[in-house]
């Protein structure tokens, strides 16, 4: 079921949650004031050709360690058992592992975009970034939504 507007929260924010201590409403703002990075980005769009774009914003990863994540920091391994569903404005929606972003394993520089080719996206929503996909299909605009959660219910 893709959720209505009546459940989104306000435009230019994102509710983060699930398996995490500190479960967030934030905002662009609020994404900019964390440590930003930059990615130029390019992808091949099955209906527009070849795209560009240049992206700063905080890393995923940094966000979504400040919810605190319920996995055990000092058993290496259990965050490997984490996904992280990301969903946007327009019920567009992608699902990540935590060993994809995560620096000991795939290493994957996640963004959420605050600006998008030198353009603020406060109005707008921030953007999930997925460097170094071949299509851009994992690129959200307009993020309204992460959830956290361990997969443990995958194998219950």
């Amino acid at each position: 079921m893709r959720p209505t507007s009546i459940d989104l929260p306000t435009a230019g924010q994102l509710s983060l949650w699930g398996d995490v201590r500190r479960p967030a409403l934030l905002s662009v703002a609020m994404l900019g004031s964390m440590p930003q990075r930059e990615a130029a980005v390019s992808f091949e769009c099955r209906t527009s050709g070849q795209r560009r774009h240049y992206f700063t914003g905080p890393l995923l990863l940094d966000v979504l360690r400040a919810a605190e994540p319920l996995f055990d920091p000092a058993e290496r391994k259990d965050r490997l058992r984490y996904l992280i569903a990301v969903l946007g404005r327009d019920g567009h929606r992608a699902v990540l592992s935590w060993g994809e972003i995560d620096p000991e394993f795939g290493n994957t520089p996640a963004l959420l975009a605050v600006t998008m080719d030198c353009q603020d996206l406060t109005e707008w929503g921030p953007h999930l970034v997925m460097p170094g996909d071949r299509c851009g299909s994992r690129h959200i605009s307009r993020v309204t939504g992460i959830r956290v959660c361990a997969a443990d219910r995958l194998w219950a």
